[in-house]
């Protein structure tokens, strides 16, 4: 392990390795169920971030973390670490079930939200029936139908409330983003939360048995259409007893204990990269002052939770003392860490972020952004109000090139200039905003 040329990655990656440059960095990242993590699991984070990689985490849109910069000798003594506090970073890369993006602060029901996409976490994550997928499969847990993003997983499921003591979920299909973005469907409307587990095992299975290496669901759909996926599925699923979500207990008083239980004080952080220093600093609060719990926000942001019987003024009060509550409107822009620190990354997500930051007033910042560093779109571009994916590398010889995406409807957003240097990308963003 000592010699990075010796790392076979492709064994690594189901365990969240990914080969950062030539250099021999590595990134690993950490799947959080819900995207929610204790104070003391965020202490044990901060000290593996300062202890073997640089002391800056990447927050991610799925509710994911990220350490950067890792050397592959140090990764037995990471694991160990993580491993001590219950954090996993199984199936977070490779073809697995990834971690699931989760509505963790919306709406009223995300007690049920929370229950289901950690029921789901616990099941799939090195679940080795569930492994050695083609490629990547991604699932979503909503709460309800905001924006887009039920169209855009390999299968999500909708939250639309309890009737007569049962949750129901709308189930979609098939979607995805990258290089070719494709809308999902309606597979099953109203599917009680008892259906739902051998419902994605059936589709896992059907994608796993069907799909060739490095294909997406999305593409087994488009190859062989809905009528025969439906029918491998109906095969696949015959037969299948019910998997209980929920027990007694969490109907009892899962909402009670759940995170976030009267909501959520939300931190923005700026292009989702955060000091070690800093979390240290606010999972001491949530610790002392709150229910001990974080989660990370679909718009990379850091959510602190209140649960039941925690007292919001102090812990407020405490929070703006560190400067991350902050006044006016704040730039909603996710990133990808672009090619800061990713290997396929085209452009520097983050500097472009700042620029954009410079140049919109209140207006501009009341809306959402998104920067993808390539055209794989791991920050949902085509989800955001306006969206931007750099197109082409830039070098002495050529300048980087950037396509503007912008939402108008219920679907993806589409792309509005293309191929545009970073200067005329300004300058759209200006006269547009």
């Amino acid at each position: 392990m000592n010699d990075s040329a010796t790392i076979d990655y492709r064994t690594l990656k189901i365990n969240g390795v990914y080969q950062q440059n030539n250099a021999g960095d590595l990134m690993l990242r950490v799947k959080l169920p819900a995207g929610v993590l204790s104070a003391v699991q965020a202490e044990v984070v901060c000290d593996v971030s300062e202890a073997f990689s640089t002391g800056m985490l990447h927050l991610t849109c799925r509710g994911s973390l990220e350490f950067h910069g890792l050397r592959g000798e140090s990764l037995p003594q990471v694991f160990r670490r993580l491993n001590t506090v219950g954090l996993t970073t199984r199936g977070a890369c490779g073809g697995a079930v990834r971690s699931i993006a989760c509505a963790t602060a919306e709406g009223v029901g995300s007690a049920r939200i929370q229950m289901l996409a950690r029921r789901l976490h616990n099941h799939f994550t090195g679940n080795p029936y569930f492994e050695g997928l083609p490629k990547k499969f991604k699932l979503g847990v909503e709460n309800g139908y905001q924006g887009a993003r039920h169209l855009f997983q390999d299968l999500v499921m909708v939250y639309l409330g309890r009737e007569e003591g049962r949750d129901l979920c709308d189930v979609w299909a098939a979607g995805g983003l990258g290089h070719q973005p494709q809308e999902g469907f309606l597979l099953a409307g109203r599917v009680p939360f008892e259906r739902l587990i051998p419902l994605v095992e059936g589709v896992v299975k059907v994608y796993r048995q069907h799909t060739p290496a490095g294909k997406r669901l999305k593409h087994l759909l488009a190859e062989i259409g809905e009528i025969e996926f439906r029918a491998l599925l109906a095969r696949e699923t015959s037969g299948a007893p019910v998997c209980p979500v929920a027990s007694p207990f969490d109907d009892s008083l899962g909402e009670a204990l759940t995170p976030g239980a009267c909501g959520w004080i939300e931190l923005p952080v700026f292009a989702g990269q955060l000091p070690t220093a800093d979390l240290r600093r606010i999972a001491a609060i949530a610790r002392e002052l709150g229910d001990g719990f974080l989660a990370i926000s679909r718009e990379q942001n850091l959510l602190v939770s209140l649960g039941a019987g925690v007292d919001p003024v102090p812990l407020n009060h405490a929070l703006d003392a560190t400067g991350w509550l902050k006044q006016g409107k704040v730039l909603q822009c996710r990133v990808c860490p672009g090619s800061h620190a990713c290997h396929k990354g085209l452009v520097p997500t983050r500097d472009i972020a700042r620029q954009l930051d410079e140049i919109l007033g209140d207006s501009g910042r009341g809306l959402s952004w998104a920067i993808s560093g390539c055209p794989n779109s791991c920050s949902q571009p085509q989800l955001a109000d306006f969206g931007i994916i750099g197109v082409r590398k830039g070098s002495e010889a050529k300048e980087a090139l950037y396509d503007l995406y912008r939402r108008e409807s219920d679907g993806f957003g589409k792309p509005i200039r293309e191929k545009l240097t970073l200067g005329e990308l300004l300058q759209a963003v200006s006269s547009l905003v």
